[in-house]
């Protein structure tokens, strides 16, 4: 029942309110017509592609009407809350492992909260990292097929930085059906070259839709001492030299 003049827009509100963490499916149809009744002429109806339900051609080879459909899918995302970063700290030109615990509350069915909380918990970087080991115990192609994850970066620049020194993996998932959450433990190793202190954000979305985000914290303290240079001084007002070589790890 919306009137409409040559050009003008048309607004239309759409309104999402989840009470569960899952995707919603929906589809707004638009449909218009002349306001007389009558139809559009249309010269080319042998040009016009049989399989386009869009439009509504009379019997005198006019146009009837015209339907526009639009698919809307609502993701819910659990609330913005101040939670204290994933701090992951090594000095550059280290590496370091160290287990992210996530916890999302709303993807058992039946539970309504959306709310989220964080922990880490330190590993030995020293020991080797054993994916076999992990998997075969946790089954984490199991939880990978259910919960997809990505690391996001604040710019393209702390992207590129970070992109080669991070690596993360999810190894073990747990549930607990009374009170409807899932906790996700994510293996994050980083390797820095150099001192650095970037943010970024873990994102976790299940298959069913919804969507959790945690920050994180990478901080990269200054590397050791590679030597110690020693100048001895032959004689006063005499100058004495020492030679050292540097090697680039680049071009």
């Amino acid at each position: 029942g919306n009137r409409l003049a040559p050009k003008e827009k048309l607004g239309i509100p759409v309104l999402f309110m989840p009470d569960t963490m899952k995707m919603y499916e929906a589809v707004m149809v638009i449909h218009v017509m002349r306001e007389n009744g009558e139809n559009w002429p249309y010269e080319d109806f042998a040009e016009l592609n049989e399989d386009l339900k869009s439009v509504s051609m009379s019997e005198d080879g006019g146009i009837q009407e015209i339907l526009w459909t639009y698919p809307i899918h609502g993701i819910p995302e659990a609330p913005h809350q101040k939670l204290v970063p994933a701090t992951v700290r090594c000095q550059a030109r280290e590496r370091i492992e160290k287990k992210v615990e996530v916890r999302l509350t709303g993807v058992v069915p039946g539970e309504t909260a959306m709310s989220t909380t964080e922990n880490s918990e330190k590993v030995n970087g020293n020991k080797p990292y054993n994916i076999q080991e992990v998997v075969q115990v946790t089954d984490g192609f199991r939880a990978t097929a259910e919960f997809q994850y990505e690391l996001k970066y604040q710019s393209d620049e702390i992207k590129s930085q970070l992109e080669s020194l991070v690596g993360m993996h999810l190894i073990q998932r747990e549930e607990d059906t009374e009170s409807g959450t899932v906790t996700l433990i994510f293996n994050i190793v980083f390797a820095p070259k150099k001192p650095m202190r970037n943010e970024g954000t873990l994102v976790v979305q299940c298959t069913t839709g919804g969507v959790w985000k945690f920050p994180l914290l990478f901080i990269a303290t200054e590397p050791e001492v590679d030597d110690v240079i020693n100048i001895e001084a032959i004689g006063l007002n005499k100058e004495s030299v020492v030679d050292f070589k540097l090697t680039s790890q680049t071009r």
